[in-house]
């Protein structure tokens, strides 16, 4: 079957709806018209998948994590496709990257070899420990926000990111209405379960401002049609999260931003203690036989 663009070819090459989020081994790129937009950066395009491919790639090994210890039997099923949809999301951009730069590499490198300050994701996906509350927090938090910024990236110059973005609106829809139904029902709950959301809300709210402070590269890509200013989507997150802690009769964290740390902050690879366990776990047996094929 042929396709006249890059678009048609992501979006309806497969009859399988989900078949950019799967686990197959195969190139997920194979066949589409990979080629960079006329007047944009390839490097800068590069670099900006990488962004949102490094926030899925994280966010998905946290979910993961969560396998075998989620509080229902349908929660282990939820928690782990969400985190298969986030590994196809980051599989894909992964592999944008590596064709946008001229670099030729793979999904593999990106996410096996690389160290820390080279990954480029929001330091809220990395953050580890916590309950069950916690995680529900996250993931509605980022999901909501990743939400916003995909419905606006279907209209990218780019057709590869474009067709990324329409597939990964509709995972992303479930994954916000996923958490926005726990975080009702834990808060809306019982006390205790009141007071754990509360408090899962509060801890990790100082990490949210760094979501819509916008890196240069996505400043000169938005100017260019290809990305989204994170700082456009601030008002849409604001209003959902308001909505969705009403009803969980929770109350807007009053707590000040996580400053940076020296060099900027998750987008220019400077990250919390707990990104270096969480890469040494994910990349230990790539690491250990790197000739290997994964």
């Amino acid at each position: 079957m042929s396709f006249d663009n890059a678009y048609e070819a992501l979006i309806d090459a497969h009859d399988d709806s989900r078949w950019a989020f799967g686990t197959g081994f195969d190139d997920p790129l194979a066949g589409v018209d990979t080629s960079v937009p006329s007047g944009v950066d390839g490097a800068d395009l590069a670099a900006y998948c990488l962004m949102l491919g490094d926030d899925a790639l994280v966010l998905s090994h946290r979910l993961q994590q969560w396998c075998t210890f989620a509080p229902e039997l349908e929660d282990e099923v939820a928690i782990a496709n969400i985190g298969l949809d986030l590994l196809g999301q980051a599989r894909l951009l992964l592999a944008r990257a590596g064709k946008a730069d001229g670099s030729g590499r793979g999904e593999d490198h990106y996410a096996f070899f690389r160290d820390e300050h080279q990954f480029r994701n929001v330091r809220l996906a990395e953050l580890e420990g916590g309950d069950f509350g916690r995680l529900i927090a996250v993931l509605l938090v980022l999901s909501t926000w990743r939400l916003a910024l995909f419905q606006r990236l279907t209209a990218s110059r780019d057709p590869v990111l474009a067709a990324i973005a329409d597939k990964g609106v509709k995972e992303l829809t479930y994954h916000r209405d996923y958490a926005a139904q726990w975080a009702v029902r834990l808060g809306d709950g019982t006390p205790f379960s009141h007071e754990r959301m509360q408090e899962a809300f509060t801890e990790n709210w100082p990490f949210v401002d760094e979501l819509f402070a916008p890196h240069e590269t996505e400043s000169r890509l938005a100017d260019a049609g290809v990305a989204v200013d994170p700082a456009a989507v601030r008002e849409e997150f604001d209003g959902v999260l308001e909505q969705v802690l009403q009803a969980s009769t929770l109350q807007l964290p009053e707590v000040p931003a996580k400053a940076g740390v020296a060099g900027g902050t998750g987008r220019h690879g400077r990250h919390t203690e707990a990104m270096g366990y969480l890469l040494a776990e994910l990349q230990s047996v790539a690491r250990a036989h790197p000739e290997a094929t994964w």
